[in-house]
């Protein structure tokens, strides 16, 4: 999928949200502005600026699904939902509370999608929300033969592909850099419901989830042998267990199967390549499993039992404002406020939709992604 940029620079009002010009042409370029090479950090700056929380001031990257997006559908939903991340919004997803902590602010990289071509942001955040490893179509991507599939619905960019985008554009990586890397969660819906349909599918389907691990751990690598000094990589949560899983015909078993597959083969292959002692490697499936079994000490009245947003409501009111495929509207994306199941609902319940955390959880996750960066000597 070619990438489209807006060639007026694009302004941020005073909350610093994306404001899109309404006049001028779209141009097809091959790679980001040039001018946009000045986001890079300079060191000499950087050593006059006052210590963040974190105690060491460091640009943050984003490349990953939609546990990591930042807003690239948001321009679109926020207006009609008062949404634009896969959580409680407005409540912020935890690369975004990361990146506060060494003194960064994370934006989207391009943003667009639901009927919106992409165009150039100038964030650091590019990752989407559905994207597969390498792959299209990720979930939520329009159907093959829709018109303008490429952005009719979800862009679900790869993350092979994100990596690629960054790369023609500023070349390297640098030691000022703190890299945030996850995938394959997608990749493990898919094939999925594969194996839901016909159980004699499991065996190809772990196959499938085991190539888009390899693949991760290649692109980690590449991302590594790029510059980056400073790469956190997540595994995948225990989806078995997420109200996704529950749902399923046997209880999440069989999804908790795959995600052991992608996991085991994801830290295998960094091993193999060299790379696992040189990332910041995060165990979400085992956090997410402790917060579980001690949800109430975590400040939560709800675990992996129900969900914070109203799904129901939110596809109504996509049918109310004459959306096409009302039903694509049903998850966290498109969850506000006005369609929480309950008033405090993002800091009682864990999860806003079947997969995805609600701004409580993301803190949560977020403190302790800092902890295991600081354990790992960098910062405090």
């Amino acid at each position: 999928m070619k990438l489209l940029f807006y060639k007026p620079s694009l302004r941020k009002n005073i909350l610093g949200k994306v404001v899109l010009g309404l006049t001028g042409a779209f141009l097809l370029l091959p790679s980001l502005p040039a001018q946009m090479y000045s986001r890079l950090p300079s060191p000499s700056k950087q050593a006059n600026d006052p210590l963040p929380p974190g105690g060491i001031k460091l640009q943050v990257v984003a490349f990953g699904d939609s546990l990591e997006d930042v807003g690239t559908y948001a321009p679109v939903i926020e207006p009609k939902f008062g949404g634009g991340l896969f959580t409680t919004n407005p409540g912020e997803i935890w690369p975004q509370l990361v990146a506060a902590h060494y003194g960064d602010k994370l934006t989207p990289a391009f943003v667009g999608g639901f009927g919106m071509p992409l165009l150039s942001a100038g964030g650091m955040g590019f990752a989407q929300g559905g994207s597969r490893v390498s792959l299209q179509p990720g979930v939520g991507h329009a159907a093959a033969g829709t018109p303008n599939a490429d952005f009719a619905e979800k862009t679900t960019i790869p993350v092979t592909q994100q990596v690629s985008e960054y790369l023609a554009a500023y070349g390297s990586f640098n030691s000022n850099q703190l890299v945030l890397m996850n995938g394959g969660g997608n990749d493990l819906l898919v094939n999925l419901q594969a194996a839901q349909s016909d159980p004699l599918k499991l065996p190809a389907a772990i196959i499938a989830v085991e190539k888009a691990a390899v693949e991760l751990a290649g692109v980690i690598t590449q991302v590594r042998k790029a510059g980056a000094t400073h790469i956190v990589v997540l595994n995948v949560a225990d989806f078995g267990s997420a109200p996704e899983g529950l749902a399923t015909f046997d209880q999440g078993k069989t999804l908790r199967v795959i995600v052991k597959a992608f996991n085991d083969t994801l830290k295998t292959t960094l091993f193999l390549q060299g790379s696992l002692n040189k990332v910041i490697y995060i165990d979400s499936f085992s956090f997410l499993d402790q917060v579980i079994a001690n949800f109430q000490g975590y400040g939560f009245t709800v675990s992996n039992t129900a969900i914070a947003c109203n799904l129901q409501a939110q596809v109504a009111l996509a049918t109310q404002l004459g959306l096409n495929d009302p039903a694509q509207f049903a998850d966290s994306l498109a969850c506000s406020p006005q369609t929480y199941v309950t008033p405090t609902a993002d800091q009682t319940f864990m999860f806003a939709d079947a997969i995805h955390p609600t701004a409580r959880y993301s803190a949560l996750f977020a403190q302790f992604v800092e902890q295991q960066i600081a354990a790992s000597g960098l910062g405090k």
